[in-house]
């Protein structure tokens, strides 16, 4: 019987990902492209430059198209669908031809924060989409993207899965149904590969291009945790906690509903860390630099030998703290990153730990007030994205959770959810249960050093937790003099 295949693509702040998996979870292929470092023309201004995402994504393509048709020797008419998740959160304005009237606007862009307003430099805008609507309109010249990467200021309504008919809500978004695309159900076909764009890419037209979700909602559908007491914690720029339920819980206070990539779940959100493995990346690229040849002789990137020493390093890092706000929450512009407690003891590795727990702890908080409104305690997480391949990061997590933490074998585990929505499209599964049994690959458990867990409950409640209240009035008159 001849092999078939699921694609998966995969569009992140950072980078652009193409992913070719069998039915049987294995991956057969992959490519990848960063993006160009973003555009911060003024404070809290971001933007992608040029036409960056879909610059990037035809490379992501070529490679794994190369790598596909050479050395796995495949049948391009063998790969049944693909499923397409990117970035969400972002705004992105298009001409009359479906072409960038404007750059996307990224979601660290201050802009996101308030409904869609025309300015004289965006030009000519005839639709306002995100990111996965402007990508299915490259890929299928269509005007359709997925109902479920609408978050923020769009009239949408996530009970029916459409666009909302109240007119007070359409007036207070600022984007009129005529500049809206038409939307569809995550696991469901918003057209077929294009001849132009096939040619472009190096795929045969008329291939179906799937709907998933927005980026967290594929990442946890990919990573398995669709079980009540299931936790994701997904490692990325954004990092997100979260959790899938059944209701759309409207008035949650320490939680948002968002749609999931299973049509007619929602996926449970808590506050996160913005720039959160952008500060690792920063730090490694700021403090890297010297010990770039050491790095080379020992035959490990820089991150991982950062890795190495931290895990020498004493769980609280000897009073040093982290507080990550380099990119600060809507509701407290002026607060900025923070790092207390230095003294003579404090290394590199010190510096880099203290990273890697502040995340810990920040996500913590942020989850232990949702799972208490939810009453349903975490009793297991997996952790996605990059830095799941760090065992001393994993085993912070598991330590300061106080719960047995776990990895998959694909740590990028967006492209298993996109290959997993694409396969439902084309009846390659029979349920997103089974499909998640089948693609769903599990990898490493770490389990809670106790004493670990109390000394950093004690660190968490009597200093972490409590540092805002004291920072906020001195950023604030810092904020107030170099913004």
């Amino acid at each position: 019987m001849t092999k078939k295949y699921l694609m998966g693509v995969d569009v992140g702040t950072q980078s652009a990902k193409v992913i070719i998996i069998d039915l049987e979870g294995n991956i057969v292929c992959q490519g990848s492209q960063a993006l160009r470092k973003m555009d911060i023309p003024a404070p809290q201004l971001a933007v992608h430059p040029d036409d960056d995402l879909w610059d990037a994504l035809k490379i992501a393509f070529h490679q794994v198209m190369t790598r596909f048709n050479d050395e796995v020797k495949g049948n391009v008419e063998d790969i049944l669908s693909m499923g397409i998740c990117i970035i969400r959160c972002c705004r992105v304005l298009l001409k009359e031809n479906g072409r960038l009237a404007y750059p996307v606007i990224d979601w660290m862009d201050k802009r996101l924060n308030t409904p869609y307003e025309h300015r004289a430099a965006y030009g000519d805008v005839r639709y306002v989409t995100t990111t996965s609507g402007y990508i299915t309109h490259r890929l299928t010249n269509e005007f359709k993207d997925t109902c479920a990467n609408y978050i923020g200021w769009w009239p949408m309504d996530n009970d029916t899965l459409d666009w909302s008919k109240d007119d007070e809500l359409i007036k207070e978004c600022n984007v009129p149904r005529q500049m809206l695309f038409d939307v569809v159900k995550p696991g469901e076909i918003l057209g077929v590969l294009s001849d132009e764009a096939g040619k472009t890419i190096g795929l045969p037209k008329g291939i179906p291009v799937v709907a998933t979700a927005h980026d967290k909602a594929v990442e946890a559908l990919g990573a398995g945790s669709l079980a009540p007491g299931i936790g994701l914690i997904s490692l990325g720029t954004y990092i997100g906690a979260l959790v899938h339920g059944h209701k759309n819980m409207k008035e949650a206070k320490n939680f948002w509903a968002f749609q999931a990539s299973v049509p007619g779940r929602y996926l449970y959100e808590c506050m996160g860390v913005r720039r959160g493995m952008w500060t690792i990346s920063w730090f490694c690229d700021q403090f890297g630099e010297g010990i770039i040849d050491e790095a080379k002789n020992l035959g490990m990137t820089i991150e991982e030998l950062f890795n190495r020493e931290a895990q020498k390093i004493p769980a609280g890092c000897e009073g040093l703290l982290t507080i990550h706000d380099w990119a600060p929450p809507v509701e407290a512009e002026y607060r900025k990153g923070v790092m207390f407690g230095f003294d003579g003891r404090h290394t590199r590795a010190h510096i880099y730990r203290s990273i890697l727990e502040g995340i810990a702890f920040t996500v913590k908080n942020h989850m232990d007030k949702m799972n208490q409104e939810l009453n349903t305690p975490i009793k297991h997480l997996i952790i996605s994205g990059g830095g799941a391949n760090s065992n001393v990061f994993m085993q912070i997590f598991a330590d300061i959770f106080g719960v047995t933490t776990s990895r998959n074998q694909m740590k990028g585990s967006a492209a298993i959810g996109c290959v997993i929505n694409a396969g439902m499209a084309v009846n390659a599964f029979d349920s997103y249960e089974k499909a998640v049994e089948k693609m769903v690959h599990k990898d490493d458990e770490f389990k809670p050093n106790f004493e670990n867990t109390k000394f950093y409950k004690k660190l968490n409640e009597k200093v972490y937790a409590q540092v805002n209240p004291h920072f906020d009035p001195i950023l604030k008159e810092l904020s107030a003099l170099v913004d």
